[in-house]
């Protein structure tokens, strides 16, 4: 019986890119590529952005890393990737440091990344959970639901509870 140190390296980083193809959709390296291509940027400016090192990024290219660990990078990258597909191609390099200057400065929470206002501007982070919950449904609703999903779904009770603006609190008032 071999051990994975005895198992050849493309064998090795085959197995590693199905398992990112199974946990993010697609092999990390090829989503990279795609973003690194589209924004005209390096893989070291890319892993600046997301919050890690240019060496841990490319351990997760090459697949002989599998999983991001930190769910606050995930986060980032995600939203880059859901950015750029929005975006238009080729972009402008001013709207490419304004989107990575974005991407890096959002910071996540249990209720989703929160995106912080643009500069000179105020008003509270879009994007949460919370967020998309109250502009689909009333307060009295959402309590309502959370106190219905409360003990079977403690967490996300909790969201309900913090979109319906009683959040901590166990019970609806």
């Amino acid at each position: 019986m071999s051990t994975v140190a005895e198992e050849p390296a493309g064998a090795r980083t085959a197995r590693g890119r199905e398992q990112q193809r199974e946990l993010y959709g697609a092999p990390l390296g090829d989503r990279v590529r795609r973003l690194t291509c589209a924004l005209g940027i390096s893989q070291a400016r890319l892993a600046r952005t997301l919050g890690i090192s240019p060496a841990m990024l490319s351990q997760l290219v090459s697949a002989r890393r599998v999983k991001i660990g930190d769910p606050a990078v995930l986060a980032r990258l995600l939203m880059l990737d859901q950015r750029c597909d929005a975006a238009r191609m080729p972009p402008v390099p001013q709207a490419v440091d304004a989107l990575l200057d974005e991407v890096a400065r959002a910071r996540w929470q249990w209720a989703g990344p929160r995106i912080p206002a643009p500069r000179g501007r105020r008003g509270p982070a879009r994007g949460s959970a919370a967020d998309a919950l109250r502009s689909i449904a009333e307060p009295a609703r959402l309590a309502a639901a959370a106190a219905a999903l409360g003990p079977a779904f403690p967490e996300l009770a909790e969201v309900l509870r913090q979109a319906a603006g009683r959040s901590g609190s166990r019970h609806p008032a």
